[in-house]
């Protein structure tokens, strides 16, 4: 058996390199099918592991609580808000938070000036707190301290992309930027933390979170972002169960009615990316993966074409004394290696695809190939080739050995 094996291997690799064009061109759709998938994970793989590198550095303990209005509502002026109540209610009685902050964007402009040079921002209100929450860290100069919101100071922290766009020095320490209308002091410069989905996380200023209200006017009813960040022993989930009631007390909803707030964690985000690539891998692979099905056609009607040029051949092995088993065994061996050679040259175009155009894309995550796919590609070549493999084999294993030593 295993002799017969192994002459069925070595006439499918001689008849694949004497028909060296016509073996390529049957694989072709096989090659352009694995090498589409292999493109298509390797570059999601590797964008799903760099989110997840990037959502690490949120902290998995910490918490972001937004207000949340429905389309239909705010159509028809309803706006939920959090207020610094809320805030101070889930202070006094929630347990298990280390940290906790208000977060109060600019409502006016997000304009930042120094000199001549003008810049668009993400101007933050916050606390101290903020550093601990969203692990920021200081490359020169100090963070926010409790005496400057104490004071409503007029001072500046800032990311490393708004140092570039306003031409900062190097160190912009005690220099001084308009930010609406008012002078502020640049007291810190703030560690680059990079890019996720597009967002810089590096383009921001954060000021005092009391300065920020006093520039806002006097708001009856401020909306404000809280985050926090949980203690060693504090479980998320209950955590996050005992806000839901707070809030939901504290804003009278009844049983009936959809929270108008939204807790989220960094988990949480990283799930939801995780959810939204693997659908589009998903989606992607099934629309390439028709190529695979047409490469499997073309290997099977090229198989059929061998199968009438060696008929003669296929005769003299049965009047030699070969079985049917035999000749079943060399046609399929035939294009099960027709398939896995298609398979091989895929995913080596793949990766190479992947990696092209992670490479192209600025600040796009390298392309990654994990060890499933490979095994995938792979498996589902050899299964295209024997699939539609079989027919021509058993056609050439059916074969008649009179009829085919008359065969012309």
């Amino acid at each position: 058996m295993f002799f017969a094996l192994f002459e069925s291997f070595r006439s499918a690799v001689i008849s694949i390199y004497a028909h060296g064009l016509r073996s390529f061109l049957t694989t072709l759709g096989i090659v352009i099918g694995v090498a589409s998938v292999i493109a298509v994970i390797s570059v999601t793989e590797g964008m799903s592991s760099f989110i997840g590198d990037t959502f690490a550095t949120l902290g998995s303990n910490s918490l972001t609580i937004q207000s949340y209005t429905p389309f239909e509502d705010q159509m028809k002026g309803i706006r939920a808000r959090l207020t610094p109540e809320d805030m101070e209610l889930i202070e006094r009685r929630t347990d298990g938070i280390a940290s906790i902050t208000p977060i109060l964007y600019a409502s006016r402009s997000s304009q930042i000036k120094f000199g001549s040079q003008t810049a668009f921002s993400q101007i933050m209100g916050t606390t101290y707190a903020y550093q601990d929450v969203s692990q920021s860290y200081m490359s020169i100069g100090r963070f926010l301290a409790p005496s400057d919101n104490a004071t409503r100071r007029r001072i500046a922290v800032i990311g490393e992309k708004v140092k570039e766009n306003l031409n900062l020095p190097e160190n912009p320490v005690n220099e001084y930027v308009e930010i609406g209308g008012e002078w502020f002091k640049i007291v810190g410069l703030m560690e680059p933390k990079g890019e996720i989905m597009g967002f810089n996380r590096d383009d921001i200023v954060l000021v005092p979170y009391n300065t920020m209200r006093s520039l806002q006017g006097n708001q009856t009813r401020t909306d404000i972002q809280i985050q926090l960040s949980l203690s060693d022993t504090a479980d998320a989930d209950s955590v996050t169960q005992q806000l839901t009631t707070l809030l939901r007390n504290a804003h009278d909803l009844s049983s009936d009615e959809d929270d108008d707030f939204v807790i989220q964690t960094a988990d949480q985000l990283m799930e939801t990316f995780d959810t939204i690539i693997n659908m589009v891998t998903v989606v992607i692979g099934g629309i390439v993966s028709i190529s695979l099905l047409v490469g499997g056609i073309g290997i099977m009607n090229i198989m059929l074409v061998s199968v009438t040029e060696r008929t003669r051949e296929i005769g003299i092995c049965k009047a030699i004394g070969a079985k049917r088993h035999h000749i079943l065994m060399q046609f399929l061996i035939e294009a099960l290696l027709l398939s896995l050679l298609g398979g091989l040259i895929g995913l080596a175009l793949g990766y190479g695809l992947g990696t092209l155009i992670s490479n192209a894309i600025p600040s796009f995550p390298q392309a990654s190939v994990p060890l499933w796919s490979v095994a995938l590609a792979l498996g589902f070549s050899g299964f295209v080739g024997v699939l539609f493999g079989i027919l021509p084999a058993a056609k050439a294993a059916n074969l008649d050995p009179i009829d085919a030593l008359r065969y012309e």
